[in-house]
């Protein structure tokens, strides 16, 4: 009988150290660690770099066939935030539901995830909580520039899919009004950057014919406010540097 990438992970067959979501979890772990350390970094127009197959392609294709519904722009965009009562997130509820939530945030939560972050791209996280959105944008989304300058330690924009709409990447700007390029919407693939008042990103207004989908990977400081959106509220990382 055929099954789906989403009942080979069903947490309620998965708690043992050798189940899928252990094996996943380690695997994601392995292949995070290893696109860190192997992306290349660019200058222009800010420190940033591209990474290349973040999760096993299973794991990818199981988060991307979570059944969780596009939410309605109804008309409006600009930023996420308009619409925060139906954005979605690895949160607990979805961890507990999903064997593939838990695999992917527990992989992010790993000391050794954390530590690569730290040593690749010089971010401080200690003390810091992990937060996971999935994102899901239709056509008439668009994203103003802005920099992730705050309580933000670490960003990484993580491409789910779909493809064959390489155009749907992330824009990177040099201000708030000079737009340098467009990273390529490559399923697998993420842009990821430590957030200063230079690290203007966004999403300029064009078609969007499909559902993109992506993965908002934040470490985020004790001042995060919304503890609900957060992967672990009360388990902060093991970083060796202090925000």
């Amino acid at each position: 009988m055929h099954r789906s990438p989403l009942d080979l992970l069903d947490p309620s067959v998965a708690d043992s150290p050798s189940g899928p979501v252990a094996r996943d979890r380690d695997e994601c772990r392995a292949r995070i660690v290893e696109s860190l350390q192997s992306a290349p970094r660019y200058e222009d127009p800010y420190p940033h770099w591209l990474l290349s197959q973040v999760l096993p392609a299973r794991v990818a294709q199981a988060m991307a066939d979570l059944p969780f519904p596009p939410p309605a722009l109804n008309g409006v965009s600009g930023s996420r935030e308009i619409h925060n009562n139906t954005r979605r997130y690895v949160d607990a509820e979805a961890i507990a539901a999903h064997g593939v939530c838990r695999s992917v945030a527990e992989a992010f939560q790993h000391a050794s995830t954390v530590a690569a972050i730290e040593d690749v791209t010089g971010a401080r996280l200690a003390g810091c909580c992990l937060r996971i959105e999935y994102a899901q944008d239709t056509d008439g989304f668009w994203l103003q520039p802005h920099t992730d300058l705050g309580v933000k330690k670490f960003t990484l924009l993580y491409y789910l899919g779909p493809h064959g709409v390489p155009d749907l990447g992330t824009d990177l700007y040099a201000n708030a009004q000079t737009w340098s390029h467009r990273a390529p919407f490559e399923p697998g693939g993420a842009l990821a950057f430590t957030p200063s008042d230079r690290t203007w990103h966004g999403f300029e207004p064009r078609s969007i014919p499909v559902v993109r989908k992506s993965l908002i990977v934040n470490y985020v400081t004790e001042d995060w406010r919304a503890r609900e959106q957060l992967a672990y509220p009360d388990r902060p990382v093991h970083g060796r540097r202090a925000p």
